[in-house]
């Protein structure tokens, strides 16, 4: 911390508090699970924070009969059991659960896990990915809604002035799935994750986590896969699929090089065809 700086703290109260302080270059607090541990990395805390946990809307997730909203403050514990049970979205609880350990799920936000743009291995990424979610941000000129692979494409950009306030679901799916490669177990950062969805159509979508600098969708297997009948889907031939049209660069990381996660994507794909087989939709 460099000497004789002076820090504000904001705890807004409104979406119009929180974006005053924005204005005024504030730098946006959700779970607080990134931002402070940053001293320990070299980085210093931003001069002046303004943190939403106070902002009502922001902390609650509504469920309807044909989509879902999550506010971006919404925690990962609460995410979990607001949608434990609901069809379609399996893979999100999985991820929403599964994510570092208890401690960090109970105070990490949907929102901040999104916008950690320097952090690859966000569990929630890949999983909204195959929701197809839209993203809502309020910015300085007003609300506005990005599908979530653009957001996550341009997000540095974006949020330099905006705070990301809901995230759209529609209830399309059918069936979901979550799997993740730790090297160890608890509070380990994934080498590799791969979210799977079915949707009404029993067409398979797949995203990637964790392999690549920013998650993405897997278009070139869900093509393969498309190919065949909607009924076919079998975890060998998956896996086999994935190893043909396996076109991911892998990054190099302190936990793993990136040949080795590009090795591993086949069998989480089948891991996760498994898994999916396996849910109340597609048994």
């Amino acid at each position: 911390m460099a000497p004789g700086v002076e820090r504000s703290f904001t705890a807004a109260s409104t979406l119009e508090e929180a974006m005053a302080a924005r204005r005024q270059g504030a730098a946006v607090l959700a779970g607080g699970t990134c931002m402070m541990r940053d001293p320990r990395r070299g980085i210093d805390l931003p001069e002046a924070v303004v943190a939403l946990h106070r902002i009502p809307a922001l902390s609650k997730v509504e469920i309807e009969p044909d989509h879902v909203v999550i506010g971006a403050a919404v925690t990962h514990v609460v995410l979990g059991r607001a949608l434990h049970g609901a069809a379609g979205f399996e893979g999100l609880v999985a991820a929403a659960q599964g994510a570092a350990n208890p401690g960090i799920r109970r105070v990490a936000t949907v929102g901040g896990n999104l916008c950690a743009f320097d952090f690859a291995a966000a569990d929630l990424s890949p999983a909204l990915l195959v929701c197809e979610a839209t993203v809502e941000l309020e910015t300085f000129k007003g609300p506005k809604l990005l599908g979530i692979s653009d957001f996550l494409k341009d997000r540095h950009t974006l949020l330099t002035e905006a705070i990301v306030t809901r995230i759209h679901l529609r209830r399309d799916l059918i069936a979901s799935a979550h799997i993740r490669l730790p090297l160890r177990k608890a509070g380990d950062y994934p080498v590799a994750i791969v979210s799977l969805a079915v949707d009404k159509d029993k067409r398979c979508r797949i995203a990637v986590g964790s392999v690549e600098p920013v998650a993405r969708r897997w278009t070139a297997l869900e093509q393969a896969m498309a190919a065949g009948p909607p009924s076919a889907l079998d975890p060998e031939r998956a896996a086999g699929f994935a190893l043909e049209h396996n076109d991911f660069q892998g990054r190099d990381g302190r936990e793993a090089e990136g040949w080795y996660r590009r090795q591993v994507l086949p069998p989480l794909v089948k891991r996760g065809v498994a898994a999916l087989l396996k849910t109340e939709g597609l048994a």
